[in-house]
């Protein structure tokens, strides 16, 4: 069991940093949209009404899209683009272990590559797609969650409700979806940026302390 969780306490402690956030996040949006109601007049909801209201969802995937947007962009432009001296870069002129062709005759291969053909061209594309897959899933709850608290808002001022497609078209929805995503991608340009010159002594993420500046790749 100990030797189970050492190898995978990367993943484990990731996990329990997201489920503690995300509790603390339902029980004060709960907390803050039901101040919101009231202030409006309307019944609160319980705890298990708010985790199917559109405040939940506005809120929970709006975040989530911008994540899933950076990291398959960042899996994507690392594919061909470059930049000396950071650690996040493949090496600028020569080949690497990721580049070279799948063999079907290694093995413990996984089993996509030893049947080829489109089991093969989708597994070789899927750690891009199922972020990309699960950005545009996020948008779409993000949209619709976001169009709910938009028709609450307008019938309490007297306005028309708005269907997903209407509430996208508003300049809200893309000033919350633009706003997350620029900050996902100074993520992206600090990393590759400071993995230039600064350093983390044991980190995957940073060159050896010793190496060079212009030293590219990790």
């Amino acid at each position: 069991m100990l030797r189970w969780l050492y190898e995978n306490s990367l993943l484990l402690v990731g996990s329990v940093l997201v489920i503690g956030t995300l509790a603390g996040q339902i029980f004060t949006g709960w907390l803050d949209n039901n101040s919101d109601l009231e202030e409006m007049g309307l019944l609160p909801l319980t705890l298990g009404q708010y985790l199917g209201s559109g405040h939940f969802l506005e809120a929970t995937f709006e975040n989530w899209e911008s994540e899933f947007l950076q990291m398959g962009l960042y899996v994507v432009l690392t594919i061909w683009l470059r930049q000396r001296g950071s650690s996040e870069s493949k090496k600028l002129y020569e080949e690497e272990e990721v580049d070279k062709e799948p063999d079907p005759t290694k093995q413990d291969a996984p089993s996509p590559v030893k049947h080829g053909g489109w089991q093969l061209a989708l597994y070789r594309r899927s750690l891009s797609l199922m972020f990309f897959l699960l950005f545009f899933g996020s948008f779409w709850l993000h949209a619709k969650g976001g169009a709910e608290v938009y028709s609450i808002e307008q019938q309490h001022e007297g306005k028309p409700t708005v269907t997903m497609l209407e509430y996208m078209q508003t300049s809200r929805f893309w000033f919350e979806s633009l706003q997350n995503w620029q900050s996902e991608f100074i993520s992206i340009i600090s990393l590759v940026g400071l993995s230039i010159f600064l350093r983390q002594h044991g980190s995957p993420e940073s060159k050896p302390v010793d190496a060079a500046h212009d030293e590219t790749g990790k």
